[in-house]
């Protein structure tokens, strides 16, 4: 029995190590703590890729309060099987979404699981699931550096960088901070802090209300010698597409929001060059 244990063990990682190598470019996104905005960040920066062209997946390993994919509308759809392995979901053409909400039998059950079970589940989404070619992975993880991101970081050895979302105010930035010693101390490149909720755009006379300080992202980017992304200010419309699963790059074009979210993606292609 634990000879043949073993064998599946090696399988599944040799499984594994032939899906990793069909994706070229694999980003982890993180925050220090939550309600920064992280998984919005990370469903439009894979929603933009999309629409640039890019075959796009997104891994949402918020195995406790799985998020994704309510945000891009398909809470109602699920994981199918195939002889190839899991299939996803696909949000839009190039877009591949993966998500333990996509096969939960109740979505008010909670999932109450211990760091192996959540390690062994993220696994099979990395080794199990028919992923394909893609350009580029997404991986949402839950705040903090618990065991989700980092069984990312030890399963997908050769990340190309970790993404740090966070907010101005004080409390933010030293949980980033923390998220980026993480990803220095498992040799992750960090590919750049984004600041969410950068200010309130008032949406009736265009004005810029600096609700949770300023400037605080930037600052803490420079303090750790690490690339600052962009300052995504906050837009009230912004909650409504994200409740009805329309992410803000496509449904606000002419946002102020978009346009930054859009300059952010064109730092995340150029880190690459």
């Amino acid at each position: 029995m634990q000879y043949a244990s073993g064998n599946k063990i090696r399988e599944q990682d040799t499984r594994l190590k032939d899906k990793m190598r069909s994706i070229k470019r694999k980003f982890i996104v993180m925050s220090g703590k939550g309600g920064v905005g992280k998984t919005t960040v990370a469903v439009n920066i894979a929603y933009g890729l999309a629409l640039r062209g890019y075959k796009t997946g997104i891994l949402d390993v918020d195995i406790h309060g799985p998020n994704v994919a309510k945000m891009l509308g398909i809470e109602d759809k699920a994981l199918s099987g195939s002889d190839k392995g899991i299939e996803p979901v696909e949000s839009i053409p190039g877009l591949k979404v993966v998500s333990i909400a996509l096969i939960e039998t109740s979505k008010n059950q909670p999932v109450i699981w211990r760091g192996p079970l959540k390690m062994g589940v993220i696994k099979q989404f990395l080794s199990d699931v028919n992923w394909g070619s893609l350009d580029f992975l997404i991986v949402d993880s839950p705040p903090g550096t618990g065991d989700e991101p980092l069984s990312v970081c030890q399963l997908i050895p050769d990340l190309n960088g970790a993404l740090i979302v966070t907010t101005p105010q004080d409390v933010a930035i030293l949980d980033s901070r923390k998220s980026v010693l993480f990803a220095k101390e498992l040799n992750i490149p960090v590919t750049g802090v984004i600041e969410n909720m950068s200010g309130f755009v008032c949406p009736h006379c265009g004005g810029h209300i600096d609700l949770f300080g300023k400037d605080g992202g930037r600052n803490a980017a420079a303090q750790i010698g690490v690339p600052f992304l962009g300052a995504i200010p906050f837009e009230p419309n912004i909650v409504g597409f994200g409740d009805s699963g329309k992410p803000f790059i496509n449904s606000s074009k002419d946002g102020i929001a978009t346009g930054i979210m859009k300059v952010i993606i064109d730092k995340i292609v150029g880190s690459l060059e």
